[in-house]
């Protein structure tokens, strides 16, 4: 740019010696042009050339005009040529502040009108044109203003103009000596947006490996360290102002730097990427943190190592919630004794031993009395206290015994090898006798007697699963007989065990056989609108006749037959109620033995689509016996199961043991509370408190509450009272055929229309 500016002035000064060179030459060529105009004058004219008249000036005139027009043809030509194939545009100013040279590029970029912009216009008048151009976002005043203060100072005069149509200009005005400027406009568009992007792309970075939850540490090719993320921070419990620019050796523990810097030196070395396995380091100040780490090094163009990088995988909390994980996987949660997993492998390994020593030992079965009224009239909180009393009373007499809890109210001990059943006799006595007194729980005096049920090994069961079932089968038979007492297994508890087993196998076929059915209870709101039903299984044997639902549902989910038994429920249910004309909602009870299963929420999805049913017409109880055993996946399951637009309801409420922090963990869709607080509202002031409670507890959370067993107008009335939402129980319905319902679900009533039952709540 400079180099055509000068070329331009020293064409200027060539120009102006030419002409003054060939003032008298151009004088005579007006001489020879006007006599030009007649031919007659030639003669005269060839004549005065001939004769010297004019004199040598005028020929050389004629000539040098001819030579300074050709050349300055040629060099205006090749400069304009130059000027107006710049990427820049161009405008060039005297001290006057006219313009007098421009490029096309100028005129293009700001759209001026070519008619506007000429020889000698002023600063102000080539600014209302880029005006009239919209391509000039300041005020004209203002701007000459500041550019003629610059560069009267021998100033540039530079900015970045943002234009209407999103491109940048960068202007450059660079003052000359003679009061002039030279002005380039660049559209730095593409240029400013790649910055940009790089920035952008820079920040991204910078941002992506600080929040990284994996320590990262750069040090340079002298091992002083020149990057550190925020969890490398947390890692190492000191701060990036005290790491950065120094060495391992300045900030880490002696012991560890040593290691860590043994193992630079290495990796600089061979260049290799190194993986270092579990290993302990000494932290600054976060101590013993157990790590992996992955190192590599990065090499500059002539392959030496420029970067140090370091990626630690910090396992220190992973390893703490491991032995925690396992603790809780083998303990309860409640009174930290072994549970059920940790007490099968137990009793599995004792068997084991003593069948190879030929020893004897024995298994005891313990179930506490009465411990659900503790519950129902103390609360939960009151039933957990008690509980783990019990455990410390227990492990206080059980000295060299595995004692277990297997949930609720059961527990288990397996007594060491030696005579029996003198052993285990003894042993049951002292249980007994540790529990035979009253137990202070938060001013609240209870009793905790237990009932025990013993069988020895080998002669009352030569495996495992075997001696379990005789010492519950005894313990059985000592509730049934006699609470509080001890009961050894005989001959004839193994023939009930017997039954008991021919009845799982008659279970397993009873679906084949067609022997099951679905009753339905209705389900009303407490102003008596019935809103749907709670299907309910029925078990015809051909035999036995009715079987309870209390006696085969606990021998499906103890058989395992519950999930093709609920398999059934479930499919036949939502199959029935899709055919309603009304659209009632179902509600189904899904066992915990279910919850076993991974798949259990594609099974629901898949019987929707089957039987067509919506979603938001199925309503899925639930107890938290589902979430007592692996609550983390039971809580996962729940979550499928509800984003597949089913409703999830808490049956049973109040029973539990943790039902307030279940609420809290999982939304639930209702809450249903237990009948007996409802068949005890007549003759307990605590169930009348609990449901009050209950709806309370129900309306804080936005969840509505349905109470069941509802038998009488006063027990309505009461719920009403406590503005209750829902209610279920023989006062709306009993469990009955679909057709005895034929009319609240919108079909046409055969013969005679059922009398719906009438629900009046005083005001």
């Amino acid at each position: 740019m400079a180099k055509a500016m000068a070329d331009i002035a020293s064409e200027n000064n060539r120009v102006a010696g030419w002409r003054a060179l060939t003032l008298a030459g151009l004088i005579g060529c007006a001489l020879v042009a006007t006599l030009l105009l007649t031919a007659d004058a030639l003669p005269q004219v060839l004549g005065a050339f001939a004769a010297g008249a004019l004199g040598g000036g005028v020929i050389a005139g004629i000539v040098a005009v001819l030579v300074t027009r050709r050349r300055l043809s040629l060099h205006s030509q090749r400069l304009e040529c130059a000027v107006n194939n710049m990427n820049q545009g161009l405008c060039m100013f005297d001290g006057k502040g006219r313009l007098v040279v421009w490029n096309r590029r100028y005129i293009d970029m700001y759209g001026i009108d070519p008619r506007r912009i000429r020889h000698g216009v002023s600063l102000h008048e080539l600014l209302d044109a880029r005006v009239a151009a919209g391509t000039f976002p300041f005020d004209v005043e203002n701007y000459a203003t500041k550019l003629r203060a610059a560069i009267g100072q021998g100033k540039a005069f530079t900015l970045n103009v943002e234009q209407i149509d999103g491109r940048t200009i960068a202007v450059v005005n660079q003052p000359m000596a003679d009061g002039g400027w030279v002005a380039t406009h660049e559209d730095i568009t593409e240029r400013t947006r790649a910055e940009r992007a790089l920035e952008q792309t820079r920040q991204f970075l910078d941002t992506i490996i600080e929040n990284v939850p994996t320590p990262i540490i750069v040090k340079d090719a002298a091992l002083r360290y020149c990057l550190i993320n925020r969890a490398a921070e947390q890692y190492l419990g000191v701060g990036r102002d005290v790491m950065l620019g120094r060495r391992a050796r300045d900030v880490l523990p002696a012991e560890t730097a040593e290691a860590i810097e043994a193992q630079d030196a290495r990796l600089i070395d061979s260049g290799d990427v190194a993986f270092l396995d579990e290993h302990a380091v000494l932290t600054p100040r976060n101590g013993i943190r157990i790590v992996t780490a992955t190192r590599l090094t990065v090499k500059d163009k002539d392959g030496k190592p420029q970067y140090l990088i370091v990626v630690i995988n910090d396992l220190t909390d992973r390893k703490r919630s491991e032995q925690r994980i396992a603790h809780m996987a083998n303990h309860d949660p409640l009174t930290d004794l072994p549970n059920r997993a940790a007490f099968n492998e137990s009793l599995r390994a004792t068997v084991d031993l003593a069948a190879a020593a030929g020893e004897s030992f024995a298994l005891l079965c313990i179930d506490l009395d009465r411990f659900k009224s503790v519950n129902d009239v103390f609360g939960h909180a009151t039933g957990d206290a008690l509980l783990r009393e019990v455990a410390l009373r227990m492990q206080s007499v059980c000295q060299g015994a595995f004692l277990a809890r297997l949930g609720g109210d059961e527990f288990a001990v397996i007594t060491p090898t030696g005579a029996q059943p003198a052993v285990a006799e003894a042993l049951a006595e002292r249980l007994g006798a540790a529990l035979d007194a009253d137990i202070d729980i938060n001013g609240h005096i209870l009793r905790a007697d237990v009932t025990i049920g013993i069988a020895i090994y080998p002669q009352d069961g030569a495996d495992a699963s075997t001696l379990v079932s005789n010492a519950d089968a005894a313990m059985f038979r000592a509730k049934t007989e006699a609470r509080g007492s001890i009961r050894f297994f005989e001959v004839a508890m193994d023939k009930k065990l017997r039954d008991k087993r021919a009845l799982q196998q008659e279970l397993r076929l009873a679906v084949a056989r067609n022997e099951l059915s679905l009753h339905y209870q209705p389900q009303a709101t407490i102003a008596g609108e019935i809103v749907g039903f709670e299907a309910l299984a029925r078990w015809n044997h051909p035999v036995r006749g009715p079987v309870p639902p209390g006696v085969f549902i606990p021998l499906a989910e103890e058989a395992g037959t519950i999930t093709a038994f609920g398999q059934w429920i479930l499919r036949s249910a939502c199959r029935e109620a899709a055919s309603w004309p009304r659209p009632l909602h179902i509600a189904i009870n899904l066992s915990p033995v279910q919850f076993l299963r991974d798949d259990l929420p594609n099974l629901v999805h898949g019987i929707l689509l089957e039987t067509g049913l919506a979603p938001g017409r199925l309503e899925l109880e639930v107890t938290e016996s589902v979430l007592i055993g692996d609550f983390t996946r039971a809580l996962s399951i729940l979550r499928r199961l509800k984003g597949l637009g089913v409703r999830i309801a808490m049956d049973d409420f109040g029973t539990g043991y943790s039902s307030l922090s279940y609420l809290q963990a999982f939304p639930f869709d209702k809450i249903k509370i237990d009948q007996t607080f409802v068949v005890n509202l007549a003759h307990s002031a605590q169930s009348a408190t609990i449901i009050r409670a209950v709806i309370a507890l129900g309306h804080g959370l936005d969840l509505p509450v349905m109470a069941e067993g509802v038998e009488t107008e006063e027990q309505l009335r009461f719920l009403a009272g406590c503005g209750c939402d829902g209610i279920q129980g023989f006062f709306v319905g009993r469990p009955q055929p679909i057709n005895e319902y034929a009319e609240a679900v919108g079909r046409a009533p055969f013969g005679k229309k059922r009398k719906r039952p009438h629900i009046a709540i005083a005001g």
